[in-house]
């Protein structure tokens, strides 16, 4: 018998930690919620040396169930399991057990669709022993030690297991008086455990849980805050050379003399910088875009495509918005100057060209940019 139970054990705790079936999608996950449990159980006395066999053990279990919060629920259990068994040269023995409990649960990894938990409990219990001796309904009180999985099923429903160990203050509990110890607790005392499969019905949810975001990224950035901080701990001097980018813009980008201007095919405006999850100008850019408009008007024949890029901080999809955003708040300043709008189309590109490897401040900095491309 012991060889079995730390064969099913050993099994129980394999299937509870894997991670079968994982989901990248955590909308199921609340910051609280009550649910109802029900299901089979499977008994075992596991304290006793000279018992010949189980024959027909079974049982079946109910409970109410508060999750605090992710990781944290109280639970209130009541348990029926019905022991048939045979020592060595003794008639069958029959123990009918009924037990309630309170166990603190603590749920190890709530953001996986099979999320192990484990907990421990205090409670009582009634038994009534047939067979070998016939003892009216006893009682006493037992503590408990559980492991478990919730596998989810869908957004109310999981499927639970779970291994259960409780240890009685009953010398009675195996049908004896006194003459078998056991327990976890030493002593006197009864143990066995329960193997038991069942549903967990989430009724009431409170609400949403954001605590899995860290799973698929970041999806809410505070830009704010961040500037903020990034503004109180600098210590690299903000002062800017404008006049010195405006030479790097007109070296790189044309060539030629007098009204007649060769651009090339791409055009970055260095040195357009837009605030934290914002698409206004900042005053420092306003000297490229005036030497941008400037080129463009000498060039009345040259269309161009406005193209927005974004570092990799917050989703894909928000900062294709973002880049856009900034695209058209840059044509718009261009025609306020005087370049005719049929010249000017705009593209939000988000993150999905950057220049830079994204892996510091200096290199999201130069990701979030405008480029011109050159129509023909």
């Amino acid at each position: 018998m012991k060889k079995f139970l730390l064969l099913t054990s050993a099994l129980f705790v394999v299937l509870s930690i894997s991670t079968f079936g994982q989901s990248s999608k955590y909308g199921w996950l609340h910051k609280d919620s009550w649910s109802l449990g029900f299901g089979f159980s499977y008994p075992r006395y596991i304290s006793t040396s000279s018992v010949a066999g189980d024959y027909g053990n079974y049982g079946g279990i109910l409970s109410i169930q508060k999750n605090y919060t992710e990781h944290l629920a109280l639970r209130l259990q009541g348990e029926y399991d019905h022991f048939t068994l045979k020592y060595y040269g003794q008639p069958h023995f029959k123990n009918d057990v009924i037990s309630g409990a309170f166990d603190l649960l603590y749920y190890l990894v709530p953001c996986e669709p099979v999320s192990p938990y484990f907990g421990v409990g205090i409670g009582g219990e009634v038994f009534k022993n047939t067979g070998l001796v016939n003892r009216d309904w006893d009682q006493s009180y037992l503590f408990d030690f559980r492991f478990g999985s919730e596998w989810k099923i869908s957004e109310n429903w999981k499927l639970r297991t779970e291994l259960s160990y409780f240890t009685s203050s009953s010398q009675k509990m195996e049908g004896t008086n006194g003459t078998v110890s056991g327990g976890l607790l030493g002593g006197q005392s009864d143990a066995y455990m329960t193997f038991d499969i069942g549903l967990q019905y989430y009724f009431h949810y409170g609400e949403k849980s954001n605590i899995c975001e860290i799973y698929e990224g970041l999806t809410k950035v505070d830009y704010d805050k961040i500037e903020e901080i990034v503004k109180k701990y600098q210590v690299q001097p903000t002062d800017v050379d404008y006049n010195r980018i405006e030479d790097i813009v007109k070296r790189n980008q044309s060539v030629g003399t007098g009204n007649s201007t060769v651009l090339q095919e791409n055009w970055v405006l260095i040195g357009i910088n837009f605030d934290f999850n914002k698409a206004s100008i900042r005053p420092e850019s306003l000297p490229i875009l005036y030497n941008a408009a400037e080129i463009l008007l000498r060039n009345p024949d040259v269309k161009v495509e406005i193209q927005g890029h974004t570092d990799n901080v917050g989703s894909a999809n928000y900062n294709q918005k973002l880049s856009l955003h900034r695209a058209e708040t840059v044509k718009n300043f261009l025609i306020a100057k005087g370049v005719a709008a049929n010249r000017l189309t705009t593209v939000g590109l988000g993150e999905t060209k950057p220049i830079m490897s994204n892996k510091t401040a200096e290199d999201r900095g130069l990701n979030r940019r405008i480029e011109f491309k050159i129509i023909k």
